[in-house]
């Protein structure tokens, strides 16, 4: 999918385009200063006051936090587009997601791609279609995987024709305010997919919808929302639902045959096809079925529709565990991939918290059926490794993984899941036939592993949190994640990174930017902080412009909160370094965010603190700059970063910035392929810059290249192509004296010497 457009380059100040595709703060919840020449707004930083005396304590114990998500950020980073081992967990930010979950462009092909053998549910496809024709705008409600988003885009299509390109909204989109935006296109497609509702249900009023409906029929446009069954309830959008319902399975498989070059099927087999597709309740799985029955047999199609991971998990369910069976295997959708020794330590204290709890006198975990059972601890006792991998057989395995840190050239053995399938259905079980005799220990555990366990173990357990969260959600975030987000670091880094897991499931993404949105919104500056780490990673990726709005506002918040902000607009950044288009969108926002901040006022003050760290930064697994592999990787980004060097540069940190603007010189030295780039950087930097600033420029970085770390041939090269020959001298105005470079001390980041 398409990312928005950015501001137009050719301007110091870009205008503002449409709401749905400015890189500009949006102004969530209206209290940030947008522009310049609106009237005075409220502090954000009025409730982070009381913090102040012991934001000393609370800023290392940040850093630590930043410094745990930067680890599991580097592990992730090996592999960008991929499913990543991060200790034993997929985590790939960069997982391609279904045509309209990014907010963005759905170009047609991308449509298409989707509607592959689209059978239409009757009758509440043509119902919507009425409504859509009548109100320009509909909501489909419904069970998640029923088939809502190919159902909106169908619906568009329908009415704006196959060659439309449409556009996706953020499902955190204010409905109320996108007429009062008075940017809504003519003759445009719009969906949300997945819309989660505003933080505060009133903010949604049926007059308010009326306009919206009122605005995209006058102009020829049209939403489609889609969302869960809790729409239905709320007056503002009662009249605009249709339950929406998956087509019939057989139904459908039998239009994707007809759809699909045919294949030979024997009769008895195409028996045993059409009843495993009439178990079938997604839609997907149908055409995937049908799929792989044209392209590679009946036999590729029966497994695609056999499971035999839920098989083997449910019987082995069946079976009626107990607990020193049962116990382990739940310890492990919680730890799975960790070092063997590691995890029998969890296995250990999950007994403990399950002894004190049946000690109590509630009901032992094995016997939740009245039957009785015997004590966990002494089971747990007498058991063996070798007992317990012949107990789980065809479930769990083992496999020998490196160890991260000091221990990453070492393999220990790891108990895993045969299939990362088989950890999700072993979830679904204990969710299903459980309740709350196990689940109040093994909260209880969950939350002590949160709290002590290492980076390895937090990062499994906020995997199998997140997994949990596609049965419990309003559990998980109850008991779990508003707990963690406001306790101390380890906690909210796990909440952090479950909320990041979350986005691996499509229906969850967007309850996870809604709960990180709920941090944001007056719930103190703990809270505040695991927003901005929250809004890191695949978090961010999904939602940019979302992520972007709502750090930059963090970042005019009080100093705790405003410097979490900053590292995370700064890992944002370093995370985006192998997707050109994300991280160019991240440059043009911070640039257009600047530009339109006042002269000498507090917002300019931490946009360039802000622009400072992020020229400064260094890439995720080494020390070189981020700005040189952002120059040698990312067409376009000279223009962005020349900017805001310029505003640096005219700043009291022009000192730092030369510093910077040296050491990605050096990191340049001895590449001839990044000359026009730097060539275009100097250009950039010029266009923004008086003749007396451009020539006060070239003395400070003429004087900062003479150092021993900076003083190589290669780089004053690069620096007579960025800003001409450093010999040559403009005419100064003696009217304004040029300020001295305050420090030619070289970064500590910079290696090397005085070349030979």
């Amino acid at each position: 999918m398409t990312e928005a457009a950015a501001p137009d380059d050719g301007s110091a100040v870009p205008p503002v385009p449409a709401y749905d595709e400015d890189v500009a703060p949006e102004n969530p919840d209206r209290r940030v200063p947008a522009a310049e020449g609106e009237g005075p707004q409220p502090d954000p930083a009025r409730n982070d006051a009381a913090e102040r005396p012991k934001e000393s304590d609370e800023r290392a114990d940040d850093d630590r936090g930043y410094d745990d998500l930067r680890r599991v950020h580097q592990l992730v980073n090996n592999n960008f587009y991929g499913v990543v081992d991060a200790a034993g967990a997929a985590f790939g930010f960069g997982a391609a997601a279904s045509p309209g979950l990014t907010p963005g462009t759905i170009e047609p092909d991308e449509t298409d791609r989707a509607l592959r053998c689209y059978l239409p549910p009757q009758p509440c496809f043509d119902t919507a279609l009425s409504r859509l024709r009548d109100n320009a705008l509909v909501v489909l409600t419904g069970q998640d995987n029923c088939g809502r988003g190919a159902g909106s885009l169908a619906l568009l299509r329908k009415m704006l024709g196959r060659k439309a390109t449409l556009r996706s909204l953020s499902p955190a989109n204010a409905l109320a305010e996108l007429v009062a935006s008075r940017d809504l296109r003519p003759g445009q497609g719009y969906v949300i997919l997945d819309y989660v509702g505003e933080l505060r249900p009133e903010a949604v009023q049926a007059y308010e919808i009326g306009r919206l409906s009122e605005e995209l029929a006058r102009k020829g446009s049209y939403l489609v929302v889609t969302t869960g069954d809790t729409a239905r309830r709320r007056l503002a959008l009662r009249d605009h639902c249709v339950p929406w319902e998956a087509p019939d399975p057989v139904e459908l498989f039998g239009h994707c045959a007809a759809e699909l070059p045919r294949t030979a099927i024997e009769p008895d087999t195409e028996t045993e096809l059409l009843a495993r597709v009439g178990e079938q309740r997604r839609p997907a799985d149908v055409v995937a079925a049908a799929v792989a029955l044209s392209e590679k047999g009946a036999e590729a199609a029966l497994d695609t529709l056999r499971d035999r991971h839920k098989e083997r998990v449910r019987a082995w369910f069946g079976g009626q565990p107990t607990a020193d069976d049962l116990l382990p295997l739940a310890a492990l959708a919680f730890l799975e991939g960790i070092p063997e020794r590691t995890f029998e330590k969890g296995c250990a204290a999950l007994a403990v918290h399950v002894r004190n709890w049946e000690q109590s006198g509630e009901i032992p975990v094995a016997a939740s059926d009245g039957s009785g059972g015997a004590p966990l601890y002494g089971a747990m006792a007498d058991q063996s490794r070798a007992r317990w991998r012949e107990r789980a057989a065809g479930l769990v395995t083992t496999e020998r993984r490196l160890g991260p840190g000091r221990d990453a050239g070492r393999s220990e053995r790891s108990l895993v899941f045969t299939s990362p399938r088989v950890r999700e259905l072993v979830i679904g079980e204990l969710h299903d036939l459980y309740g709350y005799a196990l689940w109040y220990p093994l909260r209880q555990w969950l939350s002590e592993l949160a709290l002590f366990g290492d980076l390895a173990t937090r990062t499994e357990v906020a995997r199998g949190v997140a997994l949990l969260a596609q049965y419990a959600l309003a559990e998980v975030d109850e008991n779990l994640l508003t707990v963690w987000s406001d306790g101390v670091t380890s906690q909210r880094v796990t909440a952090a990174l479950t909320l990041q897991f979350m986005c691996n499931v499509e229906h969850l993404a967007p309850q996870a930017l809604s709960i990180v949105q709920s941090w944001v919104d007056n719930r103190g500056a703990g809270r505040a902080v695991t927003a901005a780490m929250a809004l890191t990673g695949r978090l961010g990726s999904l939602y940019r412009l979302d992520a972007l709005n709502w750090l930059w506002f963090l970042a005019n918040r009080g100093e705790r909160v405003a410097f979490s902000a900053r590292r995370s607009l700064v890992l944002l950044l370093q995370t985006a370094e192998q997707d050109p288009e994300r991280a160019l969108l991240i440059l043009r926002y911070v640039r257009t965010v600047t530009a339109r901040t006042a002269p000498g006022s507090r917002e300019r003050s931490t946009a360039l603190r802000t622009d400072l760290e992020l020229l400064e930064a260094t890439r995720l697994e080494t020390v070189e700059p981020l700005t040189a592999a952002l120059l040698r990787a990312v067409p376009g980004s000279a223009r962005q970063l020349g900017s805001l060097w310029a505003d640096v540069l005219h700043s009291s940190n022009r000192s730092r910035a030369v510093t910077a603007l040296c050491r990605t010189l050096v990191q340049l030295r001895d590449d001839p392929s990044v000359t026009a780039a730097v060539r275009e950087l100097g250009d950039a930097m010029r266009s923004e810059m008086s003749a007396r600033q451009w020539a006060a420029l070239r003395r400070h970085l003429s004087v900062a290249l003479k150092h021993p770390a900076y003083a190589m041939p290669g780089a004053q090269r690069l620096a007579e192509v960025l800003i001409g020959s450093l010999r040559s001298r403009a005419p100064s105005d003696p009217r304004r004296p040029t300020p001295p470079l305050a420090s030619n001390a070289p970064s500590p980041y910079v290696q090397g010497g005085r070349s030979k």
